[in-house]
């Protein structure tokens, strides 16, 4: 296993997040205590040592497997990161949302539930377009400088927003943003119009959720192999479909499992990529964990970029087009360097 810095820092976490979303029986599916341990064990012996949860995932029941493991091992050696935001108490208005009460609450649970006196890395989860950035960026430096937390982060929200808050960050003397958890895969590249951008502008590592597409990417569902998902899903289109086939096409090509090309496709993109891989199974964990001797050649990740491609809009979109090119660049833009 390799480790990346975590965006700005100088944090090294592992080139695989584990997701343990699934860690937990609650709702009728995922993994009971001990295939959990099984999973983290088999992971850190593999290097891993960047775990991914939230306040929320099997209503807290994924932080408490996650401290009950880390109660007796090397807490240092992992970096745990959570999130905040959804709600865990529906009678509550202020136990939901981005809010600093919430925030501070949801802390203190989540520190109780993973047994630590620290989270490495504490995310908004989802904005609420309520609370205003000023605000969740000074609880999260407040948490910081309180030794509760180590670094802030940032989920499924708007580019504008996360843009305006790392640049009022930084006038501020505040703690700025340095990761970034969206939706991100073969099947759902439209946060290259704004999300990608601005990532590698700011220097934040991407780490997507769904890098499989939910298991499109894996071929199961041309299988009919359907699980869980629902229908009218567009991850069962005839787009997705199609996609998921070229993807099969290039695994056979280079003989190694549809998965291992739609996770090293995030990872060989031109920014810091690290995406999230889910597992309720030691198998799964293990058939992910060989992704990182694989390499997509140059010809093949071209392909699949052009396959997979979306329409960017505006303005990324017209930004391409050669009028705009010649007239901006005066006809020397093959001869500059790009940053």
């Amino acid at each position: 296993m390799k480790y990346k810095l975590l965006g700005r820092s100088g944090l090294k976490v592992s080139e695989l997040c584990l997701g343990t979303m699934g860690f937990g029986t609650e709702n009728g599916w995922g993994a009971d205590k001990e295939a959990s341990f099984s999973i983290m064990e088999k992971y850190a012996e593999a290097g891993g040592n960047f775990l991914d949860t939230a306040n929320i995932y099997k209503f807290g029941t994924s932080e408490k497997i996650i401290g009950e493991f880390l109660n007796a091992r090397d807490r240092d050696y992992f970096v745990i990161a959570t999130k905040y935001s959804l709600h865990d108490n529906k009678t509550n208005p202020n136990a939901s949302g981005n809010n600093r009460k919430n925030m501070m609450r949801s802390v203190e649970a989540s520190l109780q539930r993973l047994q630590t006196d620290f989270i490495d890395v504490l995310y908004l989860h989802i904005w609420d377009d309520l609370t205003p950035i000023d605000e969740v960026l000074r609880g999260l430096d407040d948490l910081i400088k309180q030794g509760k937390v180590c670094y802030a982060a940032i989920s499924d929200t708007p580019a504008w927003i996360v843009a305006k808050g790392n640049v009022m960050a930084e006038l501020m003397g505040w703690s700025q943003f340095i990761a970034l958890q969206v939706e991100y895969s073969l099947l759902q590249r439209t946060p290259e119009r704004e999300l990608l951008p601005m990532a590698k502008h700011f220097g934040m590592t991407v780490t997507p959720w769904a890098p499989l597409a939910g298991g499109a990417l894996t071929g199961k569902y041309l299988r009919g192999d359907f699980g869980r998902i629902k229908e009218g899903s567009n991850r069962l289109n005839e787009n997705s479909q199609r996609i998921t086939k070229e993807v099969m096409n290039v695994a056979e090509k280079l003989g190694v499992d549809p998965s291992h090309v739609a996770l090293k496709w995030t990872m060989q993109q031109p920014l810091s990529v690290i995406p999230i891989v889910g597992a309720t199974k030691l198998s799964q964990l293990e058939q992910n964990l060989k992704t990182i001797d694989v390499t997509i050649p140059d010809e093949d990740m071209q392909h699949l970029n052009e396959i997979s491609a979306i329409d960017l809009g505006f303005p990324m979109k017209f930004f391409k087009e050669d009028n705009v090119i010649m007239n901006n660049y005066g006809g020397f833009y093959d001869r500059i360097e790009k940053r």
